[in-house]
């Protein structure tokens, strides 16, 4: 496959600050990272060095195979999507004017403005200025700017911040469809339920050092936390069964080590009364949690050493 970004121990660092440390990172075409951490963790700073608004300090970094900070780069950035975190426009433009003017920028056709408008809910305020904009209907047309183009490559810092469950669900249908179209995309959210379904790998951050990257399926198989398996129809039988009592934690509730996965559910299959079974894996809020503090125990012991 091809490769649309690559980091190569990138670093970046602003006075005695360290915003990236070292960062390995591959993006393939038509794949979705999901980018996680903290305030402060890093993930803006690798949007930035990937628009090529801010240079890299050290380490070598290609957008489209280019250094994006080359003359040769630059026509490549029509094909970049990007929905900052804080969404701002000019007030006193209006949403249609707003996507007009930035559809000249990226040579779109108009009536790709009116269709964006229609599919972020907007069509009925196009006429409206900004300033008479909600939160929600920034974000919205922030989304909608973002889209323009059909982009190649998609950063998107915070995307559903102000988005209602309806947009939230309609905008991952739109990262969908750009996937299917072969799009990259580089998400950005505090908000993890929902997000793991659209995203093909994750990288969790902290103080500008990966914690953990890779398919949710490797980090799952990494961290080794336990699963959780929902029956219906046992009742007490589960507590008095010495193979599944130790993994009882609420009636019909079971947490099991993955390695023990298989033999408890051929246990529960043995009972007649089971009438539902229900097996979920750690979620992506589990695994997030892990890594950023099995991770910060060893920034603080790396710190420890260093002073001794």
């Amino acid at each position: 496959m091809t490769l649309v970004v690559e980091l190569d121990t990138v670093s970046k660092h602003y006075a005695q600050v360290t915003a990236l440390d070292s960062v390995n990172l591959q993006l393939q075409a038509g794949e979705v990272m999901g980018l996680f951490g903290h305030n402060g963790a890093g993930k803006t700073t690798i949007m930035k060095l990937i628009l090529g608004v801010t240079p890299a300090c050290s380490g070598v970094l290609r957008v489209f195979g280019m250094d994006p900070l080359s003359s040769q780069a630059f026509a490549s950035r029509k094909k970049i999507g990007y929905l900052p975190e804080n969404v701002s426009f000019y007030d006193h433009l209006t949403g249609l004017q707003v996507l007009n003017y930035f559809a000249n920028l990226k040579s779109v056709p108009k009536t790709m403005v009116l269709q964006l408008l229609e599919q972020v809910g907007l069509t009925h305020a196009k006429h409206r200025t900004v300033k008479t904009y909600s939160k929600g209907m920034r974000q919205r047309l922030g989304l909608a700017q973002a889209f323009l183009g059909e982009p190649k490559l998609l950063l998107l810092d915070e995307p559903t911040i102000g988005l209602d469950p309806i947009a939230t669900q309609e905008f991952y249908q739109s990262v969908d469809k750009l996937k299917s179209d072969g799009a990259s995309i580089i998400l950005c959210s505090h908000i993890l339920p929902g997000t793991e379904q659209h995203i093909d790998k994750a990288m969790i951050m902290s103080c500008g050092q990966p914690l953990a990257h890779g398919s949710l399926i490797n980090l799952r198989q990494q961290a080794q936390l336990p699963i959780t398996i929902h029956t219906l129809g046992l009742g007490e039988a589960m507590l008095k069964d010495d193979l599944l009592r130790p993994y009882v934690v609420k009636p019909n509730i079971l947490m099991v080590p993955e390695q023990h996965k298989m033999s408890v559910i051929k246990c529960l299959t043995r009972y007649d009364n089971l009438t539902d079974i229900h097996i979920e894996p750690a979620g992506l809020g589990q695994l997030y949690e892990y890594y950023l503090a099995s991770g910060q125990d060893s920034i603080n012991q790396s710190k420890q050493g260093a002073k001794s």
